[in-house]
């Protein structure tokens, strides 16, 4: 199909795919928000390119009524913006009709997060459970907290972007941007004795190369990581909703907490903004209250 026949949203989502390297699943949630942006708009008889503020306003408006979360509605708009911005770059139109919008007001929460005794206690239950692959989910669970990954960046991390002492790795974050992370000893010692036992299990003639595989010998999958550490999180007794970015939250609260910089910390993450490393600052005061509480009489 060539670009006169696909529609602007369409060639939109292809130039934010190649040209900003977004991952399929900010492509896939921009998307979405379009596709209902623009079913709206078709609703009140016009096209999306012609839209206004008053359309803008009264989809967000729409959303909110329907009891869409803030940062969903805010995601949205986000989306509806860089569109319109898009529009404007390449002469498809004069103005952006959403760019003057605020975004709504989110409730400030803190990422969830294990404290270090209950991460270390975490760490090591696949030795004792006698579930699943220990040695593999172990490898994985201290690769994860010790080096900061996004669950993308750990399912699609291949053995040639390793180390060969298995003390860091290149990974690929958001934006297709590359940056080093470094795994602990325990992650180091963990990554090498499941590194033996993958071989036996890789299969086909063309084996993969992804570091994390599943029993079956192919490259293990987002779904199947969650599904990993949540089988885990059941049997740890831990009153939290642990998850896998509950991980990369610990090991930026522990960062902070143990007085690293923040624009450390943001380097680690790969964060874009500064902004999103200090919402750890937060958890701070929480650590410092629950010692208060434990020291004080009266606590």
């Amino acid at each position: 199909m060539s670009a006169m026949e696909q529609s602007l949203v369409d060639q939109y989502l292809l130039y934010i795919k190649s040209v900003r390297g977004v991952s399929s699943r900010t492509l896939e949630a921009y998307g979405k928000d379009l596709e209902h942006f623009e079913n709206y708009c078709a609703n009140h008889e016009i096209k999306i390119e012609e839209a206004e503020m008053r359309e803008v306003e009264g989809f967000i408006a729409d959303l909110s009524a329907e009891g869409i979360a803030s940062v969903s509605v805010n995601r949205a708009l986000s989306s509806i913006r860089g569109f319109y911005r898009w529009l404007v770059r390449f002469g498809k139109r004069r103005d952006n009709p959403a760019q003057k919008l605020r975004n709504l007001r989110s409730p400030k929460t803190l990422p969830a997060f294990l404290w270090e005794e209950e991460m270390a206690s975490f760490a090591v239950l696949p030795e004792t459970a006698g579930i699943l692959w220990p040695e593999r989910d172990k490898a994985l669970i201290l690769c994860m907290y010790s080096g900061g990954l996004r669950i993308s960046e750990l399912v699609e991390l291949s053995l040639d972007r390793l180390e060969k002492d298995s003390g860091g790795a290149r990974v690929i974050g958001k934006g297709n941007k590359e940056r080093y992370v470094f795994f602990s000893d325990q992650a180091k010692e963990a990554l090498k004795d499941y590194l033996l036992e993958r071989q036996a299990r890789i299969k086909g003639e063309k084996p993969t190369r992804r570091v994390f595989i599943n029993r079956k010998g192919g490259p293990i999958s987002v779904p199947g990581v969650r599904w990993i550490i949540s089988r885990y999180a059941g049997l740890s007794g831990i009153q939290k909703k642990i998850h896998p970015h509950s991980l990369r939250h610990s090991f930026a609260t522990h960062l902070v907490n143990s007085g690293c910089d923040v624009r450390v910390v943001q380097e680690l993450l790969g964060h874009a903004s500064i902004s999103t490393t200090q919402r750890y600052t937060h958890v701070d005061v929480e650590r410092l209250k629950r010692v208060y509480t434990k020291a004080h009489p009266h606590g």
